[in-house]
């Protein structure tokens, strides 16, 4: 079976995945295990990605505390490859730690820094949790990299560490992650699963959070973004290629209640760029790494979601200091119906009582 879909079927297919309709979620760990990751970049030009990830989703009733609280106390997420993730998805992720690191530079380097390995692991057992800077570099052989990473050997062994799954990240604050062994922050009872079993499951939970998805995408590092040939073939009128759907997707489109929403850049929802185009006929870029002068949308636009469709993109910063959220710029894709620009600002009026601050213009 072949389920042919309009646009509007499977834009709201997507979206009723990722959580976006008017009924929202009841928590942060019921919100993450729906959603499966959630980004952790730090850019905080108004918020956190997670932050505004979350905040998207549950409205005012989030606060980063209770997410911190879940994180450092109860254990009932974690953190791996740059995503938060609910702790009943640990045992998906096993199969795939044991085969880290990928690269062959990286485990020749490990296995020439045995001894360095063990030294930290002795004392994250005897000291932890500790900061990478407290860590002292004994490493045999320095990493070399054209990059960031280049002879920061503390940093780069307790990162392969993560993903080898010997170290967790146990904390993290204003001054960075602190790292611990893994048997202090993971549970000690996660049931035992084959790598093609957890494969096969992490592929099924990420069609019914991404709704419909593309066989086979752009290679990602830790999350993939396609699916595989697990769910059912569709076909999206208007878009060339076929696609594959949560089997319990496209009946529940025509339900569709949406809202409004402005995102995080790193959503899961706008991630994948090209299926965003496709799909949504929505244009983004993320500018923060452009030049000033570069810039069509500005630093940190936030996409503009309204009903089933991305309208525009909100070019905004909180002022702390000032106590304001400063709205430079509120771009529409398509001109505004008084609707959408009352909803839209009535969304940007509940982002800055969230984040306590008072809405400003950009003269303000």
């Amino acid at each position: 079976m072949v389920h042919r879909l309009s646009r509007e079927d499977a834009c709201r297919i997507a979206l009723r995945g990722q959580l976006l309709t008017a009924e929202r979620p009841a928590g942060i760990v019921e919100t993450i295990d729906a959603l499966t990751v959630v980004n952790i970049e730090p850019t905080a030009a108004i918020a956190p990605s997670a932050d505004l990830i979350l905040w998207s989703r549950l409205g005012w009733p989030y606060q980063p505390a209770d997410l911190e609280r879940l994180f450092e106390e109860d254990r009932a997420i974690f953190e791996w490859g740059g995503f938060y993730r609910a702790m009943t998805d640990l045992a998906l992720l096993i199969p795939e730690m044991r085969r880290r690191p990928e690269s062959a530079q990286a485990r020749e380097w490990l296995a020439a820094n045995d001894v360095f390995r063990r030294e930290v692991l002795a004392r994250l057992r005897a000291e932890g949790p500790l900061r990478a800077a407290e860590i002292p570099d004994t490493a045999q052989v320095s990493w070399r990299s054209s990059g960031w990473t280049n002879n920061r050997n503390s940093m780069q062994l307790l990162e392969m560490l993560v993903l080898c799954g010997d170290v967790a990240v146990s904390s993290r604050d204003a001054g960075g992650r602190l790292f611990d062994v893994a048997e202090r922050v993971y549970p000690s009872d996660v049931p035992q699963l084959t790598a093609e079993d957890a494969a096969r499951e992490r592929a099924e939970r990420r069609l019914a959070t991404l709704g419909i998805a593309r066989v086979k995408s752009v290679a990602q590092p830790f999350e993939p973004i396609d699916v595989g040939e697990i769910g059912e073939e569709a076909e999206v009128e208007g878009v060339d290629g076929s696609w594959r759907v949560d089997p319990g997707a496209p009946a529940g489109a025509d339900a569709f209640v949406g809202r409004t929403a402005l995102l995080s850049p790193f959503d899961r929802a706008v991630f994948d760029r090209r299926r965003l185009e496709e799909l949504f006929g929505y244009e983004y870029v993320l500018e923060m790494y452009k030049p000033a002068g570069k810039r069509r949308w500005g630093y940190f636009a936030l996409p503009i979601l309204h009903g089933d469709r991305f309208v525009g993109k909100l070019d905004a910063k909180a002022d702390r200091k000032a106590g304001v959220l400063r709205v430079h710029a509120v771009h529409e894709d398509e001109r505004f119906t008084e609707e959408v620009r009352e909803s839209v600002e009535a969304e940007i009026q509940d982002l800055a009582r969230w984040l306590g601050l008072e809405v400003a213009g950009p003269g303000a």
